[in-house]
């Protein structure tokens, strides 16, 4: 099971292979922080937490200001942005918020001819029929209530009701694995074997009523 000091571990791991491998052009090494007696929050660098949610402005100025003020682990070549942010009581996930926010203007980089000479590592995300999209994995035990708001679950776009129920809180390479392989496949098939993780497991958290739905399944140790 995944605990403050393994889950801190495993983002410090990846955020070096990602800086390693060419693909971060900017980037803040996490940080574990206590919060109160018994409660400990990793997150980026002098960030504030999980009490800075950007609500009711449109994505290109929530984009903007996330990278302004650099709220985030990882800032992509092609100019997407990277948080993660995990709160636990002792070794008990209490909340986690992974999330990955696209460039909304990807024309500077679609003109830049020496982007796709860069092995072809951005071709997927430089189309010029892509349509950015935000997402994000959201844990909340506290905020769990039964066929409305999963206790783990999956947001895709700004839409304030899209939570598709997930397995489980969702590990940092769990996370990485699904950006790579979902956004940057070419990156990630010639450089997967360089990503290793996966060694962190939460526990189910899913009910019996959200698993007959359309969710997400992860590996789980059962």
């Amino acid at each position: 099971m995944g605990k403050p000091e393994d889950t801190l571990g495993e983002i410090s791991e990846i955020t070096a292979k990602l800086v390693e491998l060419g693909l971060s052009d900017d980037q803040k090494f996490p940080v574990l922080r206590q919060i109160g007696r018994d409660q400990k929050e990793i997150t980026f660098g002098e960030s504030e937490g999980f009490s800075r949610v950007l609500r009711n402005v449109s994505y290109t100025e929530a984009y903007a200001e996330i990278r302004k003020n650099r709220d985030y682990n990882l800032s992509l070549a092609d100019g997407a942005l990277v948080q993660l942010q995990y709160r636990f009581d002792g070794d008990e996930i209490l909340k986690h918020r992974l999330a990955f926010f696209p460039s909304p203007d990807l024309s500077v980089y679609q003109n830049d001819p020496e982007i796709y000479e860069q092995d072809l590592i951005y071709a997927e995300v430089l189309e010029r029929s892509v349509v950015t999209t935000p997402m994000r994995f959201d844990f909340d035990k506290n905020a769990f209530e039964e066929d409305i708001h999963p206790m783990s679950h999956f947001t895709i776009g700004q839409y304030k009701n899209c939570r598709i129920p997930v397995a489980s809180a969702v590990s940092p390479f769990r996370f990485f694995e699904f950006v790579m392989n979902a956004f940057y496949n070419t990156a990630f098939r010639n450089m997967s074997a360089d990503l290793r993780g996966g060694d962190i497991i939460f526990k189910p958290s899913i009910t019996t009523s959200e698993s007959k739905k359309i969710h997400v399944a992860l590996e789980l140790d059962l």
